[in-house]
């Protein structure tokens, strides 16, 4: 067995931690606050069909792969004593404008080329799967094979499995990778200040979001994931078990910026009144704001770098949805076994490639 550090503690980190030792090597996970991070900031929306677009194929393939081991994933971190929250419910994606359906028809179509599925739904089809949505909805598209999960006792979930397997914790800054041995680089948007090959292919994101929390007489949250775009702006509601609601998700180049402004508010606000009027009565219980690790093509680094180096990072807004497969591929690489086919295209060295 190896002995392997994990520089980064969010979800990918932990999820490489947990299989890591759960398989007999000794991992030690560095990050000065393990289960933060953008991590603990996400909408939990496992959703690659919903995600997808014409000429991101490759990650459509990729997050299908993984959604398809998140059950497994869910049930083994449940049974290892502390149950991640995943929900079945699946996601819908509604319209508010002509301009809107047009979009959504064009998705509907392409992922129909692609042989997946999806049902498009009337306005008065989505007011029926949904009471609390607008009456202005003019149309939707149904996704059942989309999950979700409560990202933060997924996090909880994740680092007692490492706490049963003996992964140690070492809550420090990594600035070198000299020394650590075998590492896996899971540092999400700071991995491109740790390794030269990522210096200008991983970048932080920002993005914020609000939970929110029905009071006394308030409609209950939607029983699913629901999306939308407002006037060119993405907006995602995904229900908590609890009854809360988590409202996202704004998203701009601010480099390593973490404040909330009150800008990103006000528009997430005024975008989810548009599709769920009922949200103005909630409780507003947090406002936060994170850093998505970003590509430079929106295709996560999975793969050896070299020198005992393998690249976990660049998942983009895909982080929880592909942990399961590259924790896969990160513990295969340990093992010294073949990689799964479905990361080759997340392979570092495409980066390389592209410069010839």
């Amino acid at each position: 067995m190896r002995e392997l550090s994990v520089v980064g503690g969010g979800v990918i980190g932990l999820s490489v931690a947990w299989r890591a030792a759960a398989r007999g090597h000794h991992v030690t996970v560095y990050d000065p606050e393990p289960g933060r991070g953008a991590s603990w900031l996400a909408g939990g929306m496992l959703a690659p069909v919903t995600e997808a677009w014409p000429g991101e194929e490759d990650v459509l393939t990729l997050g299908e792969a993984s959604l398809r081991r998140w059950p497994d994933f869910a049930r083994d971190l449940a049974e290892e004593g502390v149950d991640p929250g995943l929900s079945p419910h699946g996601t819908l994606v509604v319209a508010l404008d002509s301009a809107d359906s047009g979009n959504l028809e064009m998705l509907a179509a392409y992922l129909a080329e692609l042989g997946r599925e999806v049902e498009r739904l009337t306005g008065r089809e989505v007011r029926r799967a949904e009471p609390g949505l607008a009456g202005s909805v003019r149309s939707g598209l149904l996704v059942p094979g989309d999950l979700a999960v409560d990202n933060r006792r997924l996090l909880r979930s994740l680092e007692h499995a490492c706490g049963r397997h003996g992964v140690e914790f070492r809550r420090e800054t990594v600035t070198d990778l000299d020394g650590l041995g075998d590492v896996v680089l899971a540092a999400g948007a700071w991995t491109g200040r740790l390794h030269p090959a990522l210096a200008d292919a991983v970048r932080p994101l920002k993005g914020e979001i609000l939970r929110l929390r029905p009071r006394r007489g308030c409609l209950p949250s939607p029983t699913r994931t629901v999306r939308a775009m407002v006037e060119g702006r993405p907006i995602y509601l995904v229900p908590r078990d609890d009854g809360g609601l988590v409202l996202g998700a704004t998203q701009y180049e601010a480099g390593f910026d973490e404040t909330v402004t009150v800008r990103g508010v006000r528009e997430l606000l005024e975008g989810a009144e548009r599709v769920f009027p009922g949200i103005t009565e909630y409780e507003l219980v947090e406002t936060a704001a994170g850093l998505r690790a970003a590509s430079v093509d929106t295709m996560p680094f999975i793969g050896e770098l070299g020198g005992g180096v393998f690249a976990a990072t660049g998942h983009h807004r895909n982080g929880l949805l592909m942990a399961p497969v590259t924790a896969d591929a990160a513990v295969a690489w340990l093992d010294g076994g073949p990689l799964p086919d479905e990361v080759a295209a997340a392979a570092p060295s495409r980066r390389s490639e592209e410069r010839v």
